[in-house]
């Protein structure tokens, strides 16, 4: 069964990042081999519109079979707000908290990204999950493409 992973906004750009390139090279090969099913958002294709246009032209280069589109939705942008609420992260992170909310719906395997101060990150991980708990969702796998590939 193939692996789905919503890939955050930052995975995109870490194919062009020396410091990220390497692991996010791999994690795409996977995907381009159909080991991994690419999950992204509305919300991921808005803040793809300001990234440098390598980087809009290496996303729609993707091929459609290997990803797949979610939206945003009513109770993904309560659950986001709800972890700006219970102080996971602050008001201005509310964008990542959406695609954490986005994940957690759509039951996805692992959320992927190379935000260390907002996702990846062992407290706002374990509180993002709380809440998960709290509502009576399933706790979510959240990692980067180093912990991956």
């Amino acid at each position: 069964m193939v692996q789905r992973f919503y890939l955050d906004t930052s995975i995109f750009g870490g194919i062009y990042d020396s410091e990220f390139e390497e692991e996010t090279t791999l994690l795409f090969e996977k995907i381009s081999l159909g080991q991994i099913k690419c999950i992204y958002s509305n919300l991921t294709e808005k803040e793809l519109s300001t990234a440098p246009d390598r980087v809009q032209l290496f996303f729609n280069n993707l091929k459609i079979e290997n990803k797949e589109k979610v939206e945003v939705t009513a109770e993904a942008l309560k659950l986001a707000q709800t972890y700006v609420t219970e102080k996971v992260v602050g008001e201005t992170s509310l964008d990542d908290c959406i695609h954490i909310a986005l994940a957690t719906l759509n039951k996805v395997d692992i959320l992927v990204s190379w935000n260390f101060k907002h996702i990846v990150n062992v407290y706002r991980i374990r509180g993002y999950n709380s809440v998960n708990l709290k509502l009576g969702y399933a706790t979510l796998e959240i990692r980067s493409p180093r912990e991956i590939v």
